[in-house]
């Protein structure tokens, strides 16, 4: 099992340094769609080793050569303005792929449809709370259940519909890492309420709105692409390209027993790097110093951590809950240098949530869900190392932080000469919140932090040693931080619940 765990650090810790090498050289620079070529090769340099499903990681491998490819043939580069769409064409290309070779997953398919036409009193409440801010902050595209989340609404239509589990799983998952399109629960009410439509009218729009993604996944997004005035390509010529392109790459995994939740979750959480976290709205914002310092250091921890414990660990998913608690820990370190912390962030973003309710009740389905992932992070990594400043008491030394037993090593942010000189980005005698404030900027934008490269990595290699089981959404509490420190929300939470 070594060799595996150092395989998954390996390929993980290289599809990162791809991203941030690739950033910190070409930050300030004009983004071109080529930028991304090291991260494109990284990626096709992994593979599956002993039980491991190479269909897996074929899914994994190709998806990100044909997205590359495919963009290259359609533009040179991408607005800032597009760029976080560019993940969300894969598994609506996939989803079409799937029911055209399976005529019993499309029956099922339909009959989910026809299923969210009938509830219409269960989607109607939810999306009123969510116009509401009812639930808080929430992140509409959640890859767990929580309350808000489109996979929880999608997660109580399944419940009610006779269909197969596993193809249950499948929708379910379509909608959380996969991404099928780019619709969040609640969009099509709000808009249509605010534009003067009747309650009723609204919930008949969103319904319209949810069947349309799951009958027509690619006309759908290229709909909401319309609408979102998309320019800088063609997003139905490039669906209909990648979807001839995956067909024989899904097939094999179709053949090789996959479950369709993998198949559809796969293809898409990969290519994000691609013309999203190397993008011309990431070489914007790192031209900041300070916001380019904490993610190379908070890198830094991920992997000096994983590899300081690659012989302590017992299974793939200890080193994934390394990988991300350790980020989480040198993160909530670094706010709290500058006398922050994540209890009082969470409070911040809490009040600044319902006032932005109520300034801007057409607000984006997904305006907050970084401001989530964030906060989610920071709260774990606080109850780390809370726990690490109690048992140290009055003992001179760096933290030392435990993740599920495993010790997380936070000197690469002490050695971290940007982060440790925060005086010379600001009025040198008052710089007490220049670290504080590149976070948050980053709580609208944490990817390199949580981190999406490395867990998507990390993800693919899971998945390939467990093919047949749905690997998505998260089956389990997610700990949310708003709901764990403000907001009464866990009795509207649907982890045990899901099918």
């Amino acid at each position: 099992m070594r060799e595996l765990f150092e395989k998954m650090i390996d390929e993980s810790m290289a599809a990162q340094r791809a991203d941030i090498d690739t950033i910190k050289k070409k930050r300030g620079t004009d983004f071109k769609i080529k930028d991304a070529e090291p991260y494109v090769k990284v990626a096709s340099k992994m593979e599956a080793m002993d039980n491991q499903a190479q269909s897996v990681f074929d899914l994994h491998i190709n998806s990100v050569k044909t997205h590359f490819d495919t963009l290259c043939s359609l533009t040179d580069t991408v607005i800032p303005e597009d760029d976080p769409f560019v993940e969300h064409y894969q598994t609506p290309a996939i989803l079409e792929i799937l029911t055209e070779e399976d005529a019993s997953f499309s029956d099922s398919l339909d009959k989910f449809i026809d299923k969210i036409a009938s509830c219409e009193a269960l989607i109607g409440k939810e999306v009123i709370r969510r116009y509401g801010g009812f639930y808080g902050p929430t992140c509409v595209v959640d890859f767990a259940l929580i309350p808000g989340s489109t996979s929880n609404v999608v997660n109580q239509i399944l419940l009610e519909t006779d269909i197969p589990e596993n193809h249950k799983q499948a929708i379910l998952a379509a909608k959380s890492w996969g991404m099928n399109t780019s619709y969040g629960v609640g969009e099509a009410f709000a808009n249509a309420l605010e534009g003067g439509s009747t309650a009723a009218e609204a919930v008949s729009e969103e319904i319209d709105t949810l069947q349309n993604i799951y009958k027509n996944p690619i006309e759908a997004q290229g709909q909401l692409m319309d609408n979102a005035g998309h320019s800088s390509f063609d997003v139905r010529e490039y669906m209909n390209s990648y979807k001839k392109k995956m067909r024989s790459t899904v097939i094999g995994a179709m053949e090789d027993d996959v479950h369709y939740g993998n198949i559809l979750t796969v293809p898409a959480y990969c290519v994000g790097d691609i013309a999203h976290h190397i993008s011309q709205s990431t070489f914007n914002m790192c031209k900041d110093d300070m916001i380019m310092g904490i993610i190379e250091a908070t890198t830094d921890v991920i992997e000096t951590s994983l590899r300081g414990n690659l012989d302590n660990f017992k299974s793939v998913f200890d080193v994934l809950s390394l990988a991300t608690g350790s980020s989480a820990c040198a993160t909530e370190y670094i706010l709290e240098l500058d006398g922050f912390n994540a209890i009082m962030i969470v409070d911040l973003l809490t009040k600044r949530f319902h006032n932005f309710v109520q300034q801007f009740p057409t607000r984006g389905a997904a305006a907050e869900l970084h401001n989530c992932d964030f906060m989610d992070m920071i709260y774990r990594g606080w109850g780390y190392l809370d726990k690490a400043r109690k048992g140290r008491a009055s003992e001179s030394g760096i933290l030392k932080p435990f993740v599920s037993g495993f010790e997380v090593n936070l000197n690469p942010v002490e050695e971290n000469e940007v982060i440790m000189n925060p005086q010379r980005y600001a009025y040198p005698a008052c710089a007490i919140s220049v670290r504080f404030s590149s976070l948050m900027r980053l709580a609208d934008y944490p990817c390199l932090l949580t981190s999406e490269p490395i867990t998507a990595t990390m993800m693919t290699n899971i998945m390939a040693l467990n093919k047949e089981d749905a690997g998505s959404p998260v089956k389990g509490c997610k700990n949310c931080a708003s709901a764990s420190l403000i907001d009464f929300r866990h009795d509207f939470c649907q982890w045990k619940d899901a099918v």
